[in-house]
């Protein structure tokens, strides 16, 4: 394992550098709740395709939570975000799935944040990516099926960040889609640190650990109390 200490186009090279002729390549980004993992991934994503080769796709973990009608089944809703409460099994499934590169188009599923529920078949992921950056909390856990999706992934990076300021942005962006501030601290320090303290045990296994001012993941604007967001679809 490696810290980053260089400039955001280091990373960007060392992305595009996976891809190999006749094959594609899988780039994972870990990190606790808030860390920035999606910033980075997005940033990766866009630069590449600036540039124009290799052709990359964003492929979040994030669709593959379990809808709540099924948590509240099992019994896990408050814990909603734990590892799981994840299709593990389906997320090691499609990553195995873009790995082989036999299919002309795969349909990945996404995360609505303002609902708080998966989307089948809502991300789109033509056979010209020949770069997936997927990201999400669990893909260093070395248990079960999170181990079978690690074992897909060329390298795994890790999203690091002050942990005041973590918490600082996961409160802003709990508040952003729809809790009120004291709902969202206690969730905050609760299940979500739970899962954030699990995800920090896993560091030592990424390839590359990643600051965020490396990333470039910037202060999230405030939010006005009361505002509900326009539709969209993103990731933790």
């Amino acid at each position: 394992m490696t810290t980053a200490g260089t400039a955001f186009d280091d990373l960007v090279e060392r992305a595009g550098s996976l891809v190999r002729p006749g094959r594609r390549a899988l780039l994972g980004i870990a990190g606790g709740p808030g860390a920035g993992k999606t910033t980075l991934a997005e940033r990766l994503v866009r630069r590449l395709n600036e540039r124009g080769a290799p052709h990359a796709a964003h492929v979040p973990m994030d669709g593959f939570h379990l809808a709540d009608a099924e948590l509240d089944r099992l019994g896990r809703r408050d814990r909603k975000g734990a590892p799981d409460t994840f299709d593990a099994a389906g997320y090691a499934a499609l990553l195995r799935r873009l790995r082989e590169d036999e299919e002309d188009l795969v349909y990945a599923p996404g995360f609505e944040r303002v609902l708080e529920q998966p989307l089948a078949g809502a991300l789109p992921v033509p056979r010209a990516a020949r770069l997936i950056v997927t990201e999400g909390n669990y893909l260093l856990l070395p248990d079960g099926s999170w181990e079978r999706a690690r074992a897909q992934l060329d390298e795994v990076w890790f999203c690091e960040l002050d942990e005041d300021e973590r918490i600082r942005r996961l409160v802003a962006r709990h508040e952003e889609f729809g809790k009120d501030h004291e709902t969202a601290v206690a969730w905050v320090l609760g299940t979500d640190q739970r899962n954030a303290a699990l995800v920090a045990a896993t560091r030592d296994r990424a390839d590359l650990v990643v600051g965020t001012a490396v990333t470039g993941a910037g202060t999230p604007p405030p939010v006005p109390r009361g505002h509900r967001p326009p539709d969209r679809r993103s990731t933790r």
